[in-house]
C-alpha cells in the first residue's frame, strides 16, 4: 500500500537556510551555477521572492527553493540582463532547486506557484528564466513546457561554455 505524500508548505527563506541551499545548489550544478554562502546570501536578500517548500513536520529541512527577483536589481547575470534589457514587467527566476531525492513529487510546481502569486501580486505581465541546451537539461525543458513556459531566445553564456534557452510564461490578466 502507498503512503500518502505528506502536505507541503512553502515559507520565506531566512539566513539559518544558507547552508543547506548551498548544498542543494550544489548538488543541482550544471543545472544552475555553484555559488557560496557568501553570494547565496546576497542572492536571497536581492530577492523578491526567496521560498523554500517543506514538510510541516520538519520546517527546518529545506525540500526545495526558488529564487526570483524583480526588474532593477544589480545583478551581474547575463540572463537576468537580457530580460531586463526587454523591458516590461517580469519576475525572474535565477535558480529553483529541489533535492535530488524529491524531483517528480510536485515540489517544483508548488514552487512555482508560489512565483506565479508574486508575480501576479506585482502586476507583472510575465514569469522568465533561462534552461541549459548545452549541457542538456531536457527535464527541466520538459517541466517549464507544463507549466506554459515558451522559448523567447537563446544566448551562450559563461564564454561561450553554456548556451541557455530563454523562457518566459505570460501571467493571466
Amino acid at each position: 500500500m502507498n503512503e500518502p505524500v505528506p502536505t507541503l508548505a512553502v515559507r520565506p527563506l531566512e539566513s539559518r537556510d544558507i547552508p543547506q541551499l548551498v548544498v542543494l545548489n550544489r548538488a543541482a550544478v550544471p543545472a544552475v551555477n555553484d555559488i557560496d554562502a557568501d553570494a547565496m546570501q546576497t542572492l536571497v536578500s536581492h530577492s523578491r521572492l526567496a521560498a523554500a517548500a517543506v514538510d510541516p513536520a520538519h520546517p527546518d529541512a529545506v525540500l526545495g527553493f526558488v529564487l526570483a527577483l524583480a526588474p532593477g536589481v544589480d545583478y551581474a547575470s547575463e540572463n537576468y540582463r537580457w530580460f531586463s534589457a526587454r523591458g516590461g514587467a517580469f519576475l525572474y527566476v535565477d535558480r529553483i532547486v529541489v533535492a535530488e531525492g524529491r524531483r517528480s513529487q510536485g515540489i517544483g510546481a508548488l514552487l512555482y506557484d508560489a512565483v506565479f502569486a508574486a508575480a501576479s501580486a506585482d502586476g507583472a505581465a510575465e514569469v522568465d528564466c533561462e534552461v541549459n541546451v548545452e549541457p542538456p537539461n531536457p527535464g527541466s525543458l520538459a517541466f517549464h513546457g507544463r507549466l506554459g513556459f515558451e522559448e523567447v531566445g537563446r544566448q551562450a553564456t559563461k564564454g561561450g561554455a553554456v548556451v541557455v534557452a530563454l523562457l518566459a510564461c505570460t501571467i493571466p490578466a
